[in-house]
């Protein structure tokens, strides 16, 4: 446990840090009054993410490699993270939704539909729980592995 405890701590602090991002949405309205604008700013959460991955890949060849880290080292290091990241996914989901912004998918139901950009059936049947969920944990691998390779690159150091 002790060789991969800073990843285990990197991919907790991503899912805090996901969640205050998704407060931060609904504190700005984002999730309602404002929902106009979420498709752009969300997109922004990925410049915190590569951040968070840059700096626990900076911790773990500080701390575990002696200042020196090869790509594998520090690709295998955000693996982990992904995968700490990846379990957390459903509950991170779940709060999200449940508890920071119980009415999302109903706003982005009305909203979609409203600007004609979907059909009533067409937000119902992608604005949803279990839509999301599956998104997720299918999106949260998928991105942590590419972010992982690319952000070992400007890590490694002989």
């Amino acid at each position: 446990m002790k060789k991969i405890g800073i990843e285990i701590k990197w991919g907790i602090l991503f899912a805090v840090i996901q969640l205050l991002w998704m407060l931060g949405e609904r504190l700005a309205g984002l999730h309602d009054e404002n929902i106009e604008y979420h498709a752009k700013i969300t997109n922004l959460f990925a410049l915190v993410a590569i951040a968070v991955y840059v700096v626990a890949l900076l911790d773990k060849r500080k701390n575990s490699y002696q200042g020196k880290m090869t790509w594998k080292q520090g690709f295998f290091a955000g693996l982990i993270i992904t995968a700490v990241v990846t379990v957390l996914t459903p509950l991170t989901q779940y709060i999200t939704s449940a508890i920071i912004s119980p009415g999302h998918f109903e706003n982005m139901i009305a909203y979609t539909v409203e600007t004609e950009k979907m059909t009533q059936e067409a937000a119902e049947a992608y604005f949803n729980m279990k839509s999301y969920m599956i998104q997720s944990i299918i999106f949260a691998p998928v991105i942590g592995i590419v972010t992982s390779a690319i952000v070992a690159v400007f890590t490694r150091k002989k």
